[in-house]
């Protein structure tokens, strides 16, 4: 076999393979609130607070290292949802990295931009182009509080977090290690 013939059967192989993968991909989750018998949906959104007791899910999202604002919503609702699902719910959009897709948490609510500048310890200007991890010193981390326990980091990424009634979930931006975890 020519060293042309190899070459094409490799790309060929390559091809067969990347189609093959891309057909085993999962899609990005889509909200799927539940219903009752009648087509009402169980879950609705109660913004600008955290919910009480277990009646729902507590979204919150804390932009203030970038002087920016927290703000706390509660997605009403008595059946499990992904954070992915609670965020949406919330109204809040989330943007992933070109590298990693959804499963890196980039920005939030275009927070951010990428003509932000953040100051990095050696002085110079950073700006966020989300094409592969972000900087370890700029950062949106991922928080879960399970109801009535304490805050912890999450172990998955939003697509695949599993958040039950009660449970609250925080998408925190840290500059420099600061804030070091959510203060609520």
């Amino acid at each position: 076999m020519t060293s042309k013939l190899r070459s094409l059967a490799a790309a060929a192989a390559s091809a067969v393979l990347l189609l093959s993968l891309a057909a085993c991909a999962t899609p990005a989750p889509t909200p799927s609130p539940t219903g009752d018998a009648a087509g009402e949906s169980s879950v609705s959104v109660t913004t600008d607070a955290a919910c009480t007791g277990e009646s729902g899910v507590t979204v919150v999202v804390d932009a203030s290292a970038l002087e920016g604002e927290a703000q706390e919503k509660c997605v009403v609702t008595a059946e499990p949802v992904t954070a992915a699902d609670a965020l949406l719910l919330a109204g809040i959009e989330t943007e992933g990295t070109e590298e990693y897709g959804d499963q890196v948490v980039c920005r939030v609510d275009g927070v951010p931009a990428e003509d932000t500048a953040i100051r990095a310890e050696d002085g110079s200007d950073y700006f966020e182009m989300c094409a592969a991890m972000p900087a370890a010193f700029a950062y949106w981390s991922l928080w879960v509080k399970p109801a009535g326990g304490e805050w912890g980091y999450a172990q998955e990424g939003l697509p695949t977090l599993r958040l039950e009634p009660g449970d609250a979930v925080e998408l925190l931006f840290t500059v420099h290690g600061e804030p070091a975890a959510p203060t609520s």
